[in-house]
This record gives structure tokens, sequence and C-alpha cells, in this order.
């Protein structure tokens, strides 16, 4: 979909559409929103729809809290589990002060400079998210329990799985929205779900994450059930992950993944507060097929990236669905191209099943952050975060944690 103003007020008209929600995210990636009355599109488009910025955790303060959002037309969805008559639609937006200018901390907008520095560079990047994600029963009047949906384990069928009419309605919604759902089965643990989507650029695979996780819980909810996205859930089962697949691509036609890769290894550390920004990020990391060190192979899953067989793109394995998907894919991107720019190279694969390895297979082995204590350092001594970063959203979450 790649709506321009005109095309979407055609589209109102024709498709009975009473609501318009304009969609955005805080720093940490938590979709917000506010609803309008069709007869507002004009202004929306023109000079913007106010909101209280100071409501929302470190968007502003009191004495100069106005900030407008501004849809994006190009993300116009119809949301498919809202009324047939008087439907709802949703479009993404940019975030600018009163006088225009861009707010430092709309993350959508700090991943649209890294797409434009790499294109300026002449590479073109591309991600494909797999999200992982829980589904627990509610109580009585509709809350969240720790009970998981069903008892079934990987790839497993039904009866066993019960969550598989869920997932079929996800994925339903999820291509009524144009988003191509392009695998879904159950997990290891018991209620857990992953459902893949194709690759894209970056900016509509950020969008389509915080879409995909909009839709999941509606659909949930409409089952009765609620949608668990956190990290470790359950303190003896799998956690849940955002596997990051990456691609790229040179306009010169040169193989540039490793050293695109190499760039990454070299600066994970530095950037893991923002892949994984919860303490319970840091009770998934190093168990059960989540990786704890830095480290590469191919095919192996025990390893931080992983080279799926027969391919040239990397599945960053350590990220989970707590992490801005925006400033996610801004920090890969920056971290690759610099690998590319400097020539580095990744050092040598590390091909041992590293959670089943002996203390001594480890020597000379760097690890991810143990916590987001220490990731949080890591961030705030990195020279490279702060370049690429605005200092306002580096302070935010130095100070105001998720």
């Amino acid at each position: 979909m790649n709506y321009t103003v005109s095309e979407v007020k055609d589209c109102l008209e024709q498709e009975d559409v009473s609501f318009i929600r304009l969609a955005f995210c805080d720093v940490y990636g938590r979709q917000k929103n506010v609803s309008i009355m069709i007869s507002e599109l004009d202004r929306a488009f023109e000079s913007g729809i106010a909101f209280d910025a100071s409501a929302i955790k470190g968007f502003g303060s009191e004495e100069k809290s106005d900030l407008f959002l501004f849809p994006d037309p190009s993300t116009l969805a119809v949301l498919p589990w809202r009324p047939s008559q008087g439907k709802v639609v949703r479009m993404y937006c940019d975030i600018r002060y009163p006088d225009g200018t861009p707010f430092e901390a709309d993350c959508r907008k700090i991943l649209k400079d890294a797409v434009a520095y790499a294109d300026e560079k002449g590479y073109s990047v591309s991600f494909g998210p797999e999200h992982e994600f829980y589904l627990f029963r509610t109580d009585d009047e509709g809350y969240p329990t720790k009970i998981p949906h069903d008892r079934a384990g990987y790839m497993d069928i039904a009866p066993d799985d019960r969550g598989v009419n869920v997932r079929r309605e996800i994925c339903l919604s999820l291509s009524e929205m144009g988003i191509l759902p392009e695998a879904s089965h159950h997990e290891e643990g018991p209620g857990q779900h992953e459902i893949d989507f194709k690759y894209s650029d970056p900016l509509s695979a950020a969008d389509n994450s915080v879409t995909f996780r909009s839709v999941v819980s509606a659909m949930a909810e409409q089952y009765g059930l609620y949608a668990d996205f956190s990290p470790k859930p359950l303190p003896e089962e799998s956690g849940s992950g955002l596997h990051m697949n990456i691609s790229v691509e040179s306009k010169s036609g040169e193989d540039c993944l490793d050293p695109f890769m190499a760039g990454i290894l070299n600066r994970i550390a530095e950037i893991t507060a923002f892949l994984n920004p919860t303490e319970e990020s840091y009770r998934r990391l190093g168990s059960k097929k989540a990786p704890k060190f830095i480290t590469w192979s191919e095919q192996n899953r025990s390893q931080l990236i992983r080279i799926p067989a027969g391919s040239r793109r990397m599945e960053l394995r350590s990220p989970d669905a707590t992490a801005n998907p925006y400033l996610a894919c801004a920090l890969l991107i920056y971290a690759g191209i610099e690998g590319i720019e400097k020539g580095m190279t990744p050092p040598p694969p590390t091909n041992a099943n590293l959670f089943r390895a002996v203390p001594k297979d480890f020597d000379g082995i760097k690890t991810l952050p143990l916590s987001l204590g220490e990731a949080m350092k890591n961030a705030g001594g990195s020279e490279f975060v702060k370049s690429v970063i605005p200092k306002r959203v580096i302070d935010i979450y130095a100070s105001c944690k998720a």
C-alpha cells in the first residue's frame, strides 16, 4: 500500500470509514493513538493533530507539552476486527514541534534517517522479523493469568495445539492489512507461538512489527485470551525472542554481508540496551536457545548470529519484543554500515553447541551484557551510540527504564 493524500480521501469515502486512528510509538516502541473523525482529516494532513506530550513518559514537560501528529498516507490500513459499517482505519504518524521541526525522540524519524544514510553510502538493508509470543488464559473478569492456553510443544498440531484458530485469524487479519505472513506454528513453550512475515524495507518492517503486536493482542482478546510478548513470562520455559533476519545489498553488486555482520558483532554489546531493554530480557538470554555469547556460525542456533543454510542473510537471535523496532533497526543499520565502511572482518565461526560446551570452550569469547544495568552502562559510554541516537532518547532510556 502506498497511498497519496488524495487516494486516502477517496478510499475513506468508498470504504464507509468513520474513525481514523493516528498512531505513533513512545521511545520504548509502545503504540499510542488518538482517533479523529473523517471531517478532521484535512486538518491532520495540513497542520497536524495536537496531543499532550507531557502525558507520555520522556516526551515533554508540562510547560512545553504540545506536539503534533502528521499522518503518513502510505501507512493507511483498515482494522479488520472493527465494525464493517463505520469502519476504522489506522495511519502511522510523524511527530513534530509546533514550528514544524521534527521531534528528536520520534523513533520512526530516527529509522528514516538511518535508511537515508545507508542509501547515501550505496546500500539497502532488508529485515524479516520472527515474533514469538505466549497465549495465556484470562480470569472471569478478563484479566490475564499465567496459565498457558495449551500444553503443546514445537510444531505440534491440533488438538494439542489449541492456538491454531487464533493464529489463523491473526494471519488473515495481517493479510487484509497488507502484511504477508510467511509461516506460523506452535513454539516450544506451552501456549507459545511464532509467526514470521516476509522481508521488507526497514521502515515497513518496523511498522509491521508494531502492527503485528496490536493484531495479535486484538485477536487473542476475541478468543478470551491474553497475548504476552514479554521475554521470559514463565521462568522454567522457553523465552520469547524477536529474531531479526537481515540482508544487505550494495548498489555496486559487491557481497557485503560479512563486513556488515562484523560491524554488528563489533557494536552489539553497546546496543544491547536497546535490543533488550528490560530486566526480564536478561533472564531469557543464555537459556533455551537464547544466545549469551558474541559469536556466529552457520546453521547453529546456539549462536548470537546464525547464517541459515544456503542463504546470504543473517539471523540475529538476541533481540526480544520489548525492543522498539525503529531503534533496533536503526542501530543495526548503522553498526552494519560501519563494518562495511571500515572493511571489518568477522571472527572465525564458533561451531560448537554453546549450550552444551564446557568452560574451557568459552576461553576468549565475549558475552553479551549480563544485566540491564551493564547494558545501559555500555550504551551510555558508547561514542557510537551517541553519534547515531539523539541524546534525549539515550537519557530517557537511562533514567526511565521500561
